[in-house]
């Protein structure tokens, strides 16, 4: 039997319904979000503003900030290290996406995120950041962020997997390697220091592997130190506390040189630091200081250990009372702040039986015989923002000058009385600003 052709009013009903599902898929499509279409893993640096900061950072579990200002000379040099860093980051197996903001021109997102000087460099990891103050030349800057993405505990099953994660750590952080011990021991310590250290434990070794780390029994969990060419064993007790304590101190290296990157370590650690002030650090005599300090830094845990050059850093060294004059070596132990103590009876030494020398010291500040004092210049952050600071007042003296002149070729009546106390004024704030450096690298 044929059936009927459809109808006018048929045909108009079928399409208000099709018109309906088709519609009611619309709402119920996830939509597309803004930063689907805006970003894009290609390996460029990506350029944000206001309106897609914060849509970039909760689009990607990575994504390393670049807080600079378009008249800074060091973000000018960074810039193209960057752009050499964004295509090797992206293809990371946890890929980084590289981005930049003009923090001079979106001073309000800057105050945001505490940026007080330029450029700051973060890595925002699921949404929370983290300073960056590791190196910024491409292809270690590569290495360096490679550690934030990388597996809290490596397995390792076999000596070239060893082999292997040793030469993929490279060398700008210790490495842990548990021996015969199981993950679940280091894992929430791994997760707790993962910012500043490699772990991972080794499953199935030989016997020449033992003999390389220096090893004789499992479980047993080595610090390596590759620039260093440092390395100890821990054999426990692996409760946390002990296994913490030795983490934590394993950290730094026996005797760690004091510059302008190394403190920055020193910022999170509660040692106090006894800091042995040398003429030049490269000569042979100091090196031989250095050794009778890393025995003495083997015994004493519980102290950093460090040193600098008069030769190298004599603006630190002033701080401790040390010029020209002063008899080297001289060692004092720093809060790491504002406060250190000079030991009674051992305020400068000769290089001869440096063992002994050393050793009364120790005695001297364990058993409270020394004088307390102030540094006399920055604290620890205040040397570490230092360069910046020296910058930034002269940018300041530069624009004052300019400022002056201007008004001096521009204003046609003659000078008044106050004139002069103006200018003075001008040169105390600088002065005040020198006193107060901002942060910089």
């Amino acid at each position: 039997m044929a059936s009927s052709p459809p109808t006018i009013e048929s045909f108009f009903s079928n399409l208000q319904l099709k018109l309906l599902l088709l519609l009611l898929v619309f709402l119920l499509s996830p939509p597309i979000s803004a930063s689907e279409n805006q970003f894009k893993l290609d390996g460029k640096v990506l350029e944000l503003d206001e309106s897609n900061f914060d849509a970039a950072i909760s689009n990607f579990d990575y994504i390393f900030v670049d807080f600079y200002a378009p008249w800074c000379g060091h973000c000018k040099r960074l810039a193209p290290e960057l752009d050499k860093a964004a295509p090797l980051l992206a293809r990371l197996k946890q890929p980084i996406l590289v981005a930049k903001i003009d923090a001079d021109k979106y001073r309000k997102l800057a105050s945001k995120h505490d940026i007080d000087g330029y450029p700051t460099l973060k890595i925002f990891m699921h949404g929370v950041p983290t300073e960056y103050y590791g190196p910024r030349k491409a292809d270690l800057l590569v290495q360096f962020l490679t550690k934030f993405v990388a597996p809290d505990v490596a397995i390792l099953n076999s000596d070239s997997a060893i082999k292997d994660f040793i030469e993929e750590a490279g060398t700008n952080f210790p490495i842990f390697i548990g021996f015969g011990l199981n993950e679940s021991v280091i894992s929430n310590l791994a997760i707790k220091h993962k910012k500043k250290a490699w772990f991972s434990v080794a499953k199935d070794f030989s016997d020449d592997i033992m003999s390389f780390y220096d090893f004789d029994k499992v479980p047993a969990l080595a610090a390596i130190h590759p620039t260093y060419n440092e390395q100890s064993i821990f054999y426990g007790p692996f409760e946390e506390k002990f296994l913490e304590d030795y983490i934590k101190q394993s950290l730094l290296p026996l005797v760690l040189p004091i510059n302008q990157d190394s403190l920055k370590s020193l910022k999170d650690d509660q040692r106090k630091v006894v800091l042995t002030i040398l003429e030049d650090e490269a000569d042979d005599k100091s090196q031989e200081v250095v050794k009778v300090l890393k025995a003495a830094a083997s015994a004493n845990r519980d102290l950093i250990f460090g040193y600098v050059g008069f030769k190298q850093w004599e603006e630190f060294v002033e701080s401790f009372e040390v010029d020209k004059k002063t008899q080297l070596p001289k060692m004092v132990v720093w809060d790491g702040d504002e406060e250190y103590c000079t030991v009674n009876g051992s305020e400068s030494m000769d290089e001869t039986d440096m063992g002994n020398q050393v050793s009364r010291f120790l005695e001297g500040y364990k058993e409270g015989n020394v004088i307390q004092k102030r540094i006399s210049g920055p604290t620890l952050m205040g040397f570490i923002k230092s360069q910046f600071g020296v910058q930034l007042v002269l940018i300041f003296i530069f624009v004052v000058l300019v400022m002056v002149l201007i008004l001096f070729m521009t204003k046609e009546e003659p000078l008044r009385v106050g004139t002069r106390d103006q200018v003075d004024d001008g040169s105390s704030s600088t002065s005040d600003s020198r006193r107060n450096p901002v942060k910089e690298d």
